[in-house]
């Protein structure tokens, strides 16, 4: 009793895993006076016991079944073998590696106060003959200290793993969000404006109005998925455009050679959907590129009808382009509205599975098209957050609007 004591004081300390097993296996030894111990960890996903580590033992990896170790684990009893070369389940080879002899071996499981099995510790050649059944009494109060003690420190690890996983996301997004637009751009006649909300810490959407030689970029991506790989697939995409109108080409060369880069270091099954459109301030021509981004609704002041435009290529990434169809042109007259929305907007669902859909965003838009951009917007998440009731968001949501603002 006062050696199990003594370990439970022990195993309540704080450890990292390593320095826990190893204290495990000190344990074991003590409380059982055996030669040798080692502690094998269950992992579910791989449904294998994987040996982490052992005195003078190589860690090494088997199935959960295999040999004493696996029996004991499916059937979470104790095994106590007097003489393991004459057990047809022990395996001799890491004796034979080792150049030690085990003659005797007690195997129990490790099973913490909820049922879950954490491992199979064993302990090999007790000092003064064979393990009897006092020592499988004392071995079971020692492996329910020790399953919760491991439990507790690979919580524990998992926790911290968390927490700098949450630190990285963290940077990421501040990443992500520096390659958006601090301020909108200032355009006489124009009003502009984008936002972005993701839905986890970082998102697979972006955005873009900048003002380049070729007039104002217009851009709206959403890569598939969401979380860190399509935010950098996003970002990488974002600079590209920028960069490549920068150097000043015009605004099919800068789709195709971007989407062919993004044809070789995108993934197979990774591509984004985006709009890449210029509008010149001084002419009011919009021409746009949409690679698999789509509705596009534009909005007629004079005849008040919201038109509807499909993609005119293939997502960026998916394959590359040799050929493009002709860029789409609009001439934007006073009042005209180009609203772009990502797919989270349009798929969003109630606590029925309802999805909003596009006809109340044409609605806002005739209700509402007096109104500066910034004010639509809000109005529009407004109206999402009312028809979703409160369900979390499940996509990022992202939407750019452009309006020519009507003559005085």
């Amino acid at each position: 009793m006062d050696a199990i004591l003594g370990v439970t004081s022990a195993l309540a300390a704080p450890f990292d895993l390593m320095t826990m097993l190893g204290e495990v296996v000190a344990a074991a030894k003590q409380v059982l006076r055996a030669d040798r111990g080692s502690v094998w960890l269950f992992e579910s996903a791989t449904d294998e016991l994987v040996l982490e580590v052992a005195t003078g033992i190589a860690p090494v990896r088997v199935p959960a079944g295999a040999g004493l170790v696996g029996a004991c684990a499916r059937k979470r009893e104790i095994i106590n073998v007097p003489d393991c070369y004459a057990d047809s389940r022990f395996d001799p080879s890491v004796d034979k590696a080792s150049g030690y002899h085990t003659r005797c071996m007690l195997t129990l499981p490790l099973v913490d106060h909820k049922d879950v099995l954490v491992g199979v510790m064993q302990v090999l050649n007790k000092a003064d003959g064979v393990f009897d059944e006092e020592d499988e009494a004392l071995a079971t109060a020692l492996a329910a200290q020790c399953a919760v003690a491991l439990q507790r420190v690979k919580m524990t690890e998992a926790v911290i793993e968390g927490e700098k996983m949450r630190q990285a996301l963290e940077m990421a997004r501040e990443v992500q969000m520096s390659t958006l637009p601090a301020v909108m751009p200032k355009l006489p006649s124009y009003d502009v404006c984008g936002t972005f909300r993701s839905a986890d810490l970082t998102g697979g959407d972006t955005f873009d109005l900048s003002l380049v030689d070729q007039g104002l970029l217009i851009v709206l991506g959403d890569a598939t998925g969401h979380g860190i790989a399509p935010a950098l697939s996003v970002t990488q995409m974002h600079a590209m455009l920028r960069m490549a109108f920068q150097l000043g080409a015009d605004l099919p060369t800068a789709f195709v050679e971007v989407n062919n880069r993004l044809a070789k270091i995108l993934p197979d099954d990774r591509f984004i959907t985006a709009f890449v459109g210029l509008l010149d301030p001084q002419t009011h021509r919009l021409q746009f590129h949409s690679g698999g981004q789509a509705p596009i609704f534009f909005y007629r002041a004079a005849e008040r009808v919201c038109e509807h435009y499909k993609p005119t290529s293939f997502p960026l990434g998916a394959m590359p382009l040799t050929t493009l169809k002709p860029a789409i042109t609009l001439d934007m007259q006073p009042g005209d509205i180009l609203v772009l929305l990502s797919d989270g907007i349009y798929e969003c669902e109630n606590r029925e599975g309802e999805a909003f859909g596009e006809a109340p965003v044409e609605a806002l838009v005739q209700t509402h098209h007096a109104k500066s951009t910034a004010e639509w917007l809000k109005i529009l998440f407004e109206a999402v957050a009312h028809f979703t009731g409160g369900t979390p968001q499940a996509d990022d949501m992202t939407a750019v609007v452009v309006k020519r603002e009507a003559a005085a």
